[in-house]
């Protein structure tokens, strides 16, 4: 009886002790998850870097343009020396202009070549000095008196956010998401039927109803890694 009761307490004792051992590793394992964890987040953020090159100014401007077009699309706007030019030809039907690298943030923007005299009467104007306002005003008189056309449906795509870092291997820019204008000249909630103000998450708009500006808005909910 003596020798199974002894080996009985010493089987005791092994599991007490391997029962401590697990106890003892699991803050070590679970300190070891964290370090990976964090280790595998400064990685991504040092994946990041600054569009400091009219190389950048083009992979990221070409973000906001329907993946399938990316190859064709001419890139326009402001290079490093601070030029307004034609960073890249194209041979599609889209013109994309690249992010102004002395602004603060990011946004770039890609719509159908139709578009480019509308657009370009706004830069010009803009660099006259012009507010958003007189702007506007003025090309709704061009535009009533036909010195230019906006096709109805015609669509500025936007890819846009407050930083302006990127990550070199997918040209992604960091926390920038996109969102969409198709243009209706002179359309109004009424003639369309969308409300003049989102009333959910990703849900389509109308903005600047009854104008030369009228446009649906189209907002898609950020997607969960920006």
């Amino acid at each position: 009886m003596k020798h199974i009761f002894s080996a009985l307490i010493f089987t005791g004792l092994i599991l007490s002790c391997n029962s401590t051992d697990k106890t003892n590793t699991t803050p070590k394992d679970s300190n070891k998850k964290e370090t990976e964890l964090q280790t595998a987040s400064l990685e991504s953020n040092t994946q990041l870097k600054p569009i400091d090159s009219d190389d950048a100014l083009i992979a990221t401007a070409l973000m906001s343009a329907p993946e399938a077009s990316r190859s064709g699309c001419k890139v326009i706007g402001y290079n490093m020396a601070g030029e307004f030019v034609t960073l890249r030809e194209g041979d599609n039907e889209f013109i994309v202009l690249a992010d102004d690298p002395n602004k603060d943030g990011f946004s770039s923007a890609c719509y159908h070549k139709d578009l480019e005299p509308f657009m370009a009467r706004g830069r010009a104007l803009k660099a006259e000095g012009k507010k958003h306002q007189e702007i506007f005003d003025i090309r709704e008189e061009e535009m009533k008196a036909s010195k230019f056309n906006i096709t109805s449906g015609a669509t500025l795509h936007i890819y846009a956010g407050p930083k302006a870092e990127y990550d070199p291997k997918t040209a992604k820019v960091d926390g920038a998401k996109l969102r969409y204008v198709v243009y209706l000249p002179w359309a109004t909630a009424e003639s369309t039927g969308l409300p003049e103000a989102p009333v959910a998450s990703n849900h389509p708009w109308i903005m600047n109803p009854g104008t030369h500006r009228a446009h649906i808005m189209i907002s898609p909910i950020a997607a969960a890694n920006h």
